[in-house]
């Protein structure tokens, strides 16, 4: 046979599975209706797994894992149109439809905000640019902000959570798993980093610089100028700066904003010192409270899946089949449970689509965890 006739024969074939496939989704429909209507779970693993281990008896054992593949998909697909066919809304579903409604239209311009560091912090610069009139409150670690919400202490809070040269903030993404809380608002803040220490110290005076960690491996290039300067980490770019301007050293520098110039009264021996000029951090802005703006376009979720081959893909196959970009994925481990994670998403998808609401459900159905983080639009 030719490759024309090959083909056609292949079309032929695609044929009688469309027609075989619009008929079992039929009777998937009705197999909806009748669990609906005798209080059924639209699952029933023991009767999926029999099945994909009758596969084994009834097909070549050469095609025997791509027949098992296709019976997987095709199970999966059954059981999100059952889900579908069935009407039915979740709790979370209600819970966010009811946020739409009862948010104000317009983001707060004046808030209690808490931020990690001090004065002249790029979380300060971040929060900044998120409202008008901030009232900052600020705190030691990461893990302090986040309790500042879970307690009521602050109304927003405002964390770096990724660098577009540094990479991803983990101590952040750590503390999610552990900590309530719903994220309502992000912006991206382009970040200049500067080499500043006390008026009257010189370049070739500095022995020490102190920064934050993610501000150092910004600028690493830069430091290689410097192979005898001992490179000391702190909690935070401007309470680096604070502490050079506090002692009575003339060999320390830091890093840090140029904000900090004029804050702490220092001089600046170097600017734009980081190793790219497209150098931003994302920051997130979280609530206490399930808090959604006109213009939702990006959706925040964290799950953990089941530990078995085919877990992450049939999440990202879900994404695809209804065409939502995912455009963040990181994994973290899960603590005190051995080699297994939590994967953290951020999906572009309009809260307003129906879309949404069917992947929202559908991954509840078949995630070990499911935690929603919430729906926001970006500030760039």
């Amino acid at each position: 046979m030719s490759l024309d006739e090959l083909r056609g024969k292949i079309d032929q074939i695609d044929g009688e599975l469309f027609r075989l496939f619009e008929e079992r989704m039929d009777v998937v429909s009705e197999i909806a209706a009748f669990k609906q209507a005798n209080s059924l779970p639209t699952l029933d693993r023991t009767r999926e797994n029999a099945k994909l281990q009758e596969l084994s008896g009834k097909v070549r054992p050469d095609i025997e894992p791509y027949a098992y593949t296709l019976y997987d998909t095709l199970f999966e697909l059954s059981r999100s149109h059952q889900h579908s066919a069935r009407m039915q809304v979740s709790d979370l579903a209600c819970e966010i439809q009811d946020a739409i409604s009862a948010t104000d239209k317009l983001f707060p311009q004046k808030a209690t905000v808490a931020c990690q560091g001090v004065e002249g912090a790029y979380s300060q610069l971040a929060c900044s640019r998120l409202f008008k009139q901030p009232g900052m409150m600020y705190f030691k670690t990461f893990e302090n902000v986040f309790s500042a919400i879970e307690n009521g202490l602050c109304d927003y809070g405002v964390l770096p959570l990724e660098n577009s040269t540094a990479g991803s903030v983990t101590k952040i993404y750590d503390l999610m798993q552990s900590h309530d809380f719903k994220i309502v608002r992000s912006v991206r803040l382009k970040i200049d980093h500067n080499l500043i220490a006390p008026k009257g110290v010189k370049m070739e005076d500095i022995r020490e610089i102190f920064s934050h960690e993610q501000a150092i491996s910004q600028c690493a290039g830069f430091l290689e100028r410097f192979p005898n300067v001992k490179i000391t980490p702190c909690e935070n770019t401007a309470a680096a700066a604070e502490a050079v301007a506090k002692s009575d050293r003339r060999d320390a520098a830091a890093i840090s904003s140029h904000s900090c110039i004029k804050l702490y009264d220092l001089n600046c021996l170097a600017k734009d010192i980081q190793d790219r000029n497209n150098n931003y951090t994302r920051f997130i802005c979280i609530s206490k409270n399930l808090e959604i703006y006109p213009g939702a376009d990006r959706t925040s979720i964290m799950i953990v899946l089941p530990h078995h081959p085919g877990s992450l893909y049939k999440a990202l196959s879900r994404f695809y089949a209804l065409g939502v970009n995912l455009i963040k994925l990181e994994s973290r481990p899960i603590a005190e449970r051995d080699f297994e994670f939590m994967f953290y998403f951020d999906l572009e998808t309009s809260v307003y689509s129906d879309e949404f609401i069917k992947l929202i459900d559908d991954m509840q159905e078949f995630c070990e965890e499911f935690k929603y983080l919430g729906s926001y639009s970006e500030v760039i």
